[in-house]
């Protein structure tokens, strides 16, 4: 898929959008982890292993062809998207987690990414559109500089211009909701002769794979010993993976260059809306039956 769209529009929507999650981002955020060590280890051991491997039982069990194998790997190996941050807000979540791991798990993404992709590429040998894709270290230089300098970028100016920067957040997400919307029809349209094969394909994996990924999180963090908030907030950190990232990744020319790698992303981006949205309803409902039940332990009369 060697066209303009990919060349240039792909990487600039990556560039917005972690642009924009940089000017979320304080050096505090990262420090903040020592507010709660146990929970963001257990929601990165997630991310970072539990749902790789998960996705990879899941693949193997679905028989799928190499390509959309390693799309489904790429994109758990892609760490919690901007969205996760609007879905824990909207939910009940501890928004300043969300924050905190979305900023840990872009940084390690950078290595752990491309060691997951090379892996899959290995085990599924002949992936991809001209049957030679991968992400060796020139090519990783690229990864690190699409995610990072752009992060970067965006905390420089939340640290020298926080009004601008909080004017500016809401506007850069509905821009990024609204491009990224677009990138992933485009992808779709590239492959329309195939796209009902892909969907019956990919399509049950991808939604087995957001409901899983969606449930680990909040899972892992109760565990952990985290509150309600905090569960919601890694639910939604380890369930929302970053479609705009694998996309670029999988669509860029300089990259994997690959239509086929990326339309699990694609397909994953639309339904993960729904699960999440589904997710966050069920668990405000388990949220506000803990708290009717410790509302009604404190004002229940003294038995005799």
């Amino acid at each position: 898929m060697d066209s303009g769209l990919v060349t240039v529009l792909v990487p600039i929507v990556l560039a917005v959008i972690m642009f924009g999650l940089g000017m979320s981002l304080t050096v505090g955020d990262f420090r903040r982890v020592r507010e709660y060590p146990r929970v963001v280890v257990a929601a990165l051991g997630c991310q970072l292993i539990v749902l790789p491997a998960v996705c990879f039982g899941l693949v193997l069990a679905f028989g799928l062809d190499a390509a959309p194998a390693v799309g489904m790997m790429l994109l758990a190996a892609s760490p919690g998207g901007t969205m996760a941050n609007l879905y824990s807000h909207l939910f009940g979540g501890d928004v300043a987690l969300n924050i905190t791991l979305t900023a840990i798990n872009s940084v390690l993404a950078v290595f752990t990414l491309p060691l997951v992709v090379n892996l899959a590429v290995g085990y599924w040998d002949g992936a991809g559109d001209d049957g030679s894709v991968g992400l060796q270290f020139g090519k990783t230089l690229q990864v690190f500089a699409l995610v990072l300098i752009p992060v970067a970028v965006g905390m420089v100016v939340r640290a020298r211009r926080p009004g601008f920067a909080e004017r500016a957040e809401r506007p850069v997400k509905v821009l990024c909701l609204f491009i990224l919307a677009g990138v992933i029809v485009a992808a779709l349209l590239a492959e329309r002769a195939n796209v009902g094969e892909y969907l019956a394909e990919v399509g049950p994996v991808a939604l087995l794979f957001s409901v899983i990924s969606l449930g680990t999180g909040y899972v892992a963090a109760r565990l952990a010993g985290a509150a309600h908030a905090q569960g919601v907030a890694a639910c939604m950190e380890i369930g929302m993976h970053n479609t705009s990232l694998a996309l670029t990744i999988a669509l860029s020319p300089s990259l994997l260059d690959s239509t086929e790698i990326a339309v699990p992303s694609a397909v994953y981006a639309i339904l993960i809306y729904f699960t999440a949205g589904a997710a966050g309803l069920l668990l405000r409902r388990v949220g506000e039956r803990g708290a009717g039940t410790q509302t009604s332990r404190r004002i229940s009369p003294r038995t005799r």
